[in-house]
C-alpha cells in the first residue's frame, strides 16, 4: 500500500506542479531543437516538434488525473445507486436493473468512445463519459453484493419493522457499510481510466491536441521508436507506473478494509 501511495502521491505532484510551473510551455513548437535529446535545458529532451518532453509529462500528468476522477465518478454515481436498487426492489425490477448492468457491460470504453466521437467528435468530454459508463458495471456488482450482505443483517430487519423506508435504509444503513469497498473499487477503476485514457489518446478518440497527453505522446514517438526509443519510454513509463500505482494502493485498501485477506497472504 505504501509502495502504490508513493507513486500515485508522485502522479499527484506531478499535475500539482503543472499548475504553477514547467521548464517550457508544453505547446510551444520549435524547429530548432526538435529530437533533441535530455540536456540542462530539456531534461527528458524533445520531441519531433522541439517540444520539451518533461513539461508534456507534467501537463499529462493534470489531464490523466482529471479524466480519471471525472470518469471514475460517472461510474460511481451511475453504478452505485444501480446496484443498490437490484438488492433492495422487487424480483421484477431487481432482474430489470441486472439486465441493464450486462447491457452496459457489452459496451467497453473503446466502443463508447467511438461511438460518441462520431457523433460528438473526438474529445476529453467524450473520454471521460465512455470510461465512466464502461466502469459503472463493476460498481453495480459489487455495490448489490454489499447491499445484499447489508440487507440480512439485524439491525437493517430491526429499521424496517421500525418502520423506515428503503432509501432511508440505503443511506443510512447500506451506503457507510458498503463505502469501504466502494473505496478499493474506485482506485481500482482509477487505474483502468488512466490506462483507457491513454489508449483513447492513442487512437485518436482522448484529449485532442494541442493538450498534452501521455497516450497521444506514444503516438506521436510510435514512428521513432528504434531511432529515439527515449521519446516513447519517457510517457509509457508514466503510464504503467500510475497504473501500477493505483492497482498497489487499491490492493492494500483491501487487505486495510478485510483484514482476512491480510491474513491469509
Amino acid at each position: 500500500m505504501i509502495a502504490g501511495a508513493v507513486l500515485v502521491g508522485l502522479v499527484l505532484l506531478a499535475a500539482l506542479v503543472s499548475f504553477v510551473w514547467t521548464p517550457f510551455d508544453p505547446t510551444d513548437v520549435d524547429a530548432a531543437v526538435r529530437l533533441q535529446g535530455p540536456s540542462g535545458a530539456h531534461w527528458l529532451g524533445t520531441d519531433t516538434l522541439g517540444r520539451d518532453v518533461f513539461s508534456q509529462l507534467l501537463v499529462g500528468a493534470r489531464t490523466t488525473l482529471f479524466v480519471g476522477v471525472i470518469a471514475v465518478g460517472v461510474g460511481a454515481v451511475v453504478g452505485t445507486p444501480l446496484g443498490i436498487a437490484a438488492a433492495m426492489t422487487g424480483r421484477i425490477t431487481s432482474e430489470l436493473v441486472r439486465r441493464f448492468i450486462d447491457l452496459l457491460l457489452a459496451f467497453p470504453a473503446l466502443l463508447l468512445a467511438v461511438m460518441f466521437g462520431a457523433v460528438y467528435g473526438a474529445s476529453t468530454l467524450t473520454a471521460m463519459l465512455a470510461i465512466g459508463i464502461a466502469t459503472a458495471p463493476a460498481f453495480a456488482r459489487l455495490a448489490r453484493a454489499g447491499t445484499l450482505q447489508v440487507m440480512a443483517s439485524e439491525y437493517v430487519l430491526a429499521a424496517r419493522v421500525a418502520g423506515r423506508r428503503g432509501p432511508a435504509i440505503a443511506v443510512r444503513h447500506v451506503l457507510p457499510n458498503i463505502a469501504g469497498v466502494l473505496i478499493v473499487q474506485a482506485s481500482v477503476s482509477y487505474g483502468i481510466a488512466v490506462l483507457a485514457e491513454s489508449g483513447l489518446s492513442y487512437l485518436g478518440f482522448g484529449t485532442p491536441p494541442p493538450t498534452p497527453s501521455w497516450g497521444r505522446m506514444l503516438q506521436d514517438a510510435q514512428t521513432l521508436i528504434f531511432s529515439d526509443p527515449l521519446l516513447s519510454l519517457w510517457p509509457a513509463a508514466a503510464i504503467a507506473l500510475a497504473v501500477l500505482g493505483f492497482n498497489l494502493l487499491g490492493d492494500g485498501l483491501r487487505d486495510r478494509f478485510d483484514p482476512r485477506l491480510e491474513q491469509n497472504r
